[in-house]
């Protein structure tokens, strides 16, 4: 857990660099974007259907339309990661690349170069784990909600697991030579990633701040660079 927190106060170091806030406004507004389009079109798939089917009309249908917004917007919440890291996939590379070069010039003059299709990918297989994970996690979800306290600490746990192998695929994608990260490196990444995704407002940097702090895990001890 030592590296990984220093690791993570590293990649919080990164985030006023030019190139970083670039890539965080990007892929920020790429993901407003898709989850504005899928909410809009969830919201007016859903009205319509009531509509078509006549299982609503008149004033039921308004109220109909303002549960449907409320859900989405509750929605919404829980799927940025999910939307935010297929997204963060699609730039990994440059992200990678950037804290490689300032920090790690060895190690990324030896990188090999990943094309938007691979990253493509990555973010699609990240997508595949997310939902996969969470859909056999959903019975014990359900039922540590009598709990209370249960269901989002082992949320917590489920994603923490998901979160180190999509981080840990997406730096190694630029070092196939390198070993994988141990079982500890691999679930203290993820569980600082996916702890910085629940906190409000710190969400929207995670995505960044998780890819950066991948690239210092990858490469810490070989020379780690000082906080």
């Amino acid at each position: 857990m030592a590296r990984a927190a220093h690791a993570f106060l590293l990649a919080l170091r990164d985030l006023p660099h030019p190139r970083v806030l670039r890539v965080l406004a990007q892929s920020l507004a790429l993901t407003l974007l898709l989850l504005a389009a899928a909410g809009a079109a969830i919201f007016f798939g859903a009205r319509w259907a009531l509509a078509h089917w006549k299982w609503l009309d008149g004033a039921q249908l308004d109220m109909a339309g303002v549960l449907i917004i409320l859900l989405i917007i509750a929605g919404s919440w829980l799927l940025f990661r999910a939307v935010a890291i297929v997204v963060i996939g699609l730039f990994a590379d440059g992200i990678v690349a950037d804290v490689e070069g300032r920090y790690y010039p060895a190690a990324a003059a030896r990188a090999v170069d990943v094309g938007w299709r691979q990253n493509i990918r990555l973010a699609l297989a990240s997508l595949v784990r997310l939902i996969g994970g969470n859909l056999l996690a959903l019975p014990v979800y359900i039922l540590l909600l009598a709990t209370g306290i249960g269901t989002p600490v082992f949320a917590l746990f489920v994603n923490a697991l998901l979160l180190g192998r999509d981080l840990e695929a997406m730096v190694l994608a630029r070092h196939p030579d390198r070993p994988r990260f141990d079982r500890p490196a691999r679930w203290s990444l993820g569980l600082l990633s996916a702890a910085s995704f629940v906190v409000p407002v710190a969400n929207l940097l995670a995505p960044i701040l998780s890819a950066a702090m991948a690239v210092h895990m990858l490469h810490l001890g070989k020379g780690d660079p000082e906080i």
